[in-house]
């Protein structure tokens, strides 16, 4: 009777786990592994703007405050985006696949215009993928 009650404890213990579908899981690892990604760059990109391309750290101000409004602005147009269409997969691959499609483009950039330019497409990715997984 006892073994009984233990062994419904540790089944129910262990279910939420396993209800969570396995898409949910792949969404997930794919977030960390770009977050991760995200950040490692974008740590780097403003001493790699001063030393080696010789912008001002101006200009790095300049550039980080565009990127991070830019993704500001566009999360609330995707979430109205997102609602209308109702196409919430579709709008999460096009933000991974611009994220991802601009990571190379940092370390092979030969102006700073490249890395502005990767960086704008890197936040708009963000902001579209970003209000998707908030929306429902």
């Amino acid at each position: 009777m006892i073994l009984d009650t233990r062994q419904s404890v540790e089944r129910a213990s262990m279910a939420p786990w396993r209800e969570i579908p396995t898409v949910i899981w792949a969404l997930g690892f794919v977030s960390l592994l770009m977050d991760v990604s995200s950040e490692m760059i974008h740590a780097l990109l403003p001493v790699y703007l001063v030393t080696v391309l010789g912008t001002s750290t101006l200009a790095v101000g300049f550039i980080e405050g565009i990127a991070e409004a830019t993704a500001s602005i566009v999360k609330v147009f995707s979430g109205a985006l997102s609602d209308w269409l109702g196409k919430r997969k579709l709008l999460a691959a096009l933000g991974y696949g611009l994220a991802a499609f601009t990571k190379p483009i940092f370390a092979m950039s030969p102006s700073v215009e490249w890395l502005i330019a990767a960086r704008f497409v890197d936040r708009l990715g963000k902001g579209i993928r970003g209000v998707r997984r908030a929306s429902r």
